[in-house]
């Protein structure tokens, strides 16, 4: 029996955009939970518990796109054409988020209201439309054979809209979770104070999609609520009640990394709860990772500098988060 190849790529793109949703997710909620905070220092310090990894965090989202176009062109070029507009604004927001983080540091005082508000705006939009591109992802893709033949605005329907606010919580959330682990004192108390709200809407979000989607869509019900699929998948809610408790419980008694942990778990697990449900499609609802597949000699080609750079990457990511950990307190700088 030989390897398959592109179910090799499909985890590695899956372990890519999951380790981008986690690394980045903090990031943007961290420009999210701004607008929350008005003290100049303290601000200061919300940022500079990212600035030396937040740029770092970026490099998945990149191996998760290039890999998709080095293994599965068709849904690379189907996927692109039905979310080019939401995609675009993502961009446009990353970026424009960029330069507000490098600009505020080197900002006088009369400016600085200007990038923090440009830091929170472009987080927002970047975080609402991954969301939204997320959604519109999960609620299908019109196809003609293997092509797109939707419109510019396909995306654009309440279930994507919803899922781009769910998405805003969940940066949210990890953004609080993680400065709770990363601060102290005033700042760490309103963190404590955000999560224990931000984990119920969390939790209302992910109720509100796992009836949406099995409700809409037969063949993800199918999936989830028939025998013995039902006895496989059950541990995924349980384990969801599971860290939305354990997170609250955390949260009142001196929490420091606990909180973080079970707000990445509970990432993690709705991650899990989309693979689930789509696979082994690659464009939903009905083009799999065989049918989208590139040419074996492009996968294995790729595959081999892939495997190669993936080791650098996660060495260098756990290097500077080691190099950089432990509290942030007023007066300490990065930039």
């Amino acid at each position: 029996m030989g390897v398959d190849v592109s179910l090799i790529w499909a985890a590695i793109i899956f372990f890519g955009v999951m380790m981008y949703v986690i690394m980045d997710g903090f990031d943007l909620g961290i420009g999210l939970l701004f607008a929350f905070i008005s003290p100049r220092a303290e601000r200061d310090v919300m940022m500079n518990t990212v600035a030396p990894v937040w740029d770092g965090n970026e490099t998945w989202l990149v191996l998760g796109g290039a890999g998709m176009l080095a293994a599965f062109p068709t849904a690379y070029s189907i996927l692109l054409s039905a979310l080019y507009l939401p995609l675009i604004f993502m961009l446009l927001g990353l970026i424009f988020r960029g330069v507000a983080f490098e600009f505020r540091f080197k900002a006088n005082d009369r400016e600085r209201p200007l990038w923090d508000a440009a830091f929170i705006g472009g987080s927002l939009v970047a975080s609402f439309f991954q969301g939204v591109s997320l959604g519109a992802y999960i609620d299908g893709v019109r196809v003609s054979g293997y092509a797109f033949v939707g419109g510019p605005l396909d995306w654009l329907r309440p279930f994507p809209v919803f899922c781009g606010i769910g998405v805003l919580a969940a940066y949210a959330l990890l953004g609080a979770t993680w400065l709770i682990m990363k601060t102290d004192g005033r700042l760490q108390q309103a963190m404590i104070h955000l999560a224990g709200r931000l984990v119920w809407t969390l939790l209302a979000a992910i109720v509100v999609v796992s009836i949406w989607t099995p409700v809409s869509q037969p063949h993800i019900a199918q999936r989830w609520f028939t025998l013995p699929n039902l006895l496989w998948f059950c541990p995924v809610p349980l384990l969801v009640a599971f860290f939305v408790y354990a997170l609250q419980r955390s949260l009142r008694h001196e929490p420091d990394l606990g909180p973080f942990l079970f707000a990445l778990a509970l990432v993690f697990l709705g991650y899990s709860g989309l693979a689930i449900s789509i696979w082994p499609n690659i464009v939903p609802p009905g083009i799999s990772i065989w049918d989208a597949a590139g040419p074996l000699q492009s996968q294995l080609f790729t595959l081999v500098g892939t495997l190669f750079i993936i080791p650098f990457i996660l060495v260098y990511t756990t290097w500077s988060y080691y190099v950089f950990r432990g509290k942030v307190r007023q007066g300490e700088h990065y930039h």
